[in-house]
């Protein structure tokens, strides 16, 4: 049944569910109290308790709601609270000295206020309530002046500022975000409808309004989202379907001279080393014996071996003093989509393939994965073509 439009608008109102877990709504909520918290005590050990400025105002719990619960915002980066509620502050003050009437003194420190955060780029939403203080805080904060500007604002918005940035580098969470500039090449897509910055900050930029989200975060949040989709459509394909097997392998006492024969004989770019557990060592590629850089005594007993005996002194050299050790590998079971941001991101081209006892038993190279994709994708094309042919009428 078709809701009426006035049911659909009334539906807005209803709240949107919260996707936030468990944990990180609790690492949020102890933060903003313990920001709090570190506020107050500051403002108390440097003005002491009995001089006529609040040791806490109100828009502090605001900005503190932004910095420890959405810390990602445009909306609580360091800018945004320092200049925000500094120049909020200074608008207030001077409304309330010029415009004797409170009511209109009020709404024009808040609007003014908007305007200039809008300029200077540090909109903080608690700083209208922090120009409205201004107006409306009583007889107290009055009497403070264009002080208030610096006490309490400022000395509470620094303090606030930099419990946020302590408690969040202690939690592992990365804050403040970065403002990156677009780069001046875009980066070529993966395919022609690929998204990239430069598409999202165009339309964002078309848009013309203030969205409570980074650029950054939301080319992230696409990312993911086709990565996801690649799951959902590939979820059936795991490595060992896509590897090669069986895999042509070597041990770290393997001469240079045998692994550059072996590359060679197989028509392979890269060897993956195994002990005696047939357990990954590491790794060796042609780019590995070609361009190994060799320090200037090696070099030299080379060169001396090679004219007093005639023959080549690299012939007894062993590849664990070329190999590569740190080795990325994958399980069997794993999907195959985990491997598109290796290849594509980390700049892998071959990855060793384990059992579940962490035994070689095959690799992976680019060239595999595109195969095993392309398979997946036309047989999933023969499959929609049947099922739209037996739902066509009989003729």
């Amino acid at each position: 049944m078709t809701r009426s439009p006035f049911s659909q608008w009334l539906a807005r109102f209803y709240p949107a569910a919260m996707n936030v877990k468990w944990p990180e709504r609790m690492r949020s909520a102890l933060g903003a109290l313990i920001g709090i918290a570190f506020t107050g005590g500051s403002m108390h050990l440097l003005l002491g308790p009995n001089v006529n400025i609040p040791l806490l105002v109100a828009p502090m719990g605001a900005s503190a709601v932004l910095l420890f619960g959405v810390p990602a915002s445009p909306l609580a980066q360091p800018w945004s609270i320092i200049g925000g509620n500094l120049v909020s502050a200074t608008v207030g003050v001077a409304c309330a000295m010029l415009i004797s009437d409170p009511v209109a003194a009020a709404a024009l420190a808040v609007g003014v206020a908007i305007a200039a955060m809008f300029a200077l780029r540090c909109v903080h939403p608690p700083s209208g309530a922090v120009a409205l203080t201004a107006v409306v805080g009583g007889p107290a904060i009055h009497a403070l002046g264009f002080r208030f500007v610096l006490e309490p604002i400022l000395i509470q918005s620094a303090a606030l500022l930099g419990a946020a940035l302590v408690y969040h580098a202690v939690t592992g969470h990365r804050y403040p975000h970065a403002v990156r500039a677009a780069p001046s090449v875009p980066q070529a897509p993966a395919s022609g409808n690929s998204i990239t910055r430069a598409d999202l900050e165009a339309v964002l930029n078309r848009r013309g309004e203030l969205l409570d989200i980074d650029p950054e975060d939301l080319e992230t949040l696409f990312r993911e989202t086709q990565l996801q989709a690649y799951a959902r459509t590939f979820s059936e394909l795991s490595c060992r379907d896509v590897m090669s097997a069986p895999v042509v392998s070597i041990t770290p006492d393997t001469t240079l001279r045998a692994a550059a024969d072996l590359l060679q004989r197989h028509s392979i770019k890269a060897l993956p080393v195994v002990d005696k557990r047939q357990h990954v060592a590491g790794i060796v590629t042609r780019a590995d014996l070609a361009n190994k850089p060799k320090s200037a005594d090696l070099r030299l007993m080379e060169a001396l071996s090679a004219r007093l005996f005639k023959r080549d002194a690299t012939r007894g050299r062993l590849v664990s003093t070329v190999m590569t050790t740190h080795v990325r590998t994958v399980s069997t079971s794993t999907p195959i989509v985990e491997l598109v941001p290796l290849f594509a991101d980390d700049g892998h081209h071959h990855i060793p393939v384990v059992d579940s006892h962490d035994r070689l038993v095959g690799i992976i190279t680019q060239s595999d994965l595109i195969a095993g994709l392309y398979r997946q994708t036309q047989m999933q094309a023969q499959v929609q073509a049947q099922a739209q042919a037996q739902q066509r009428p009989a003729a």
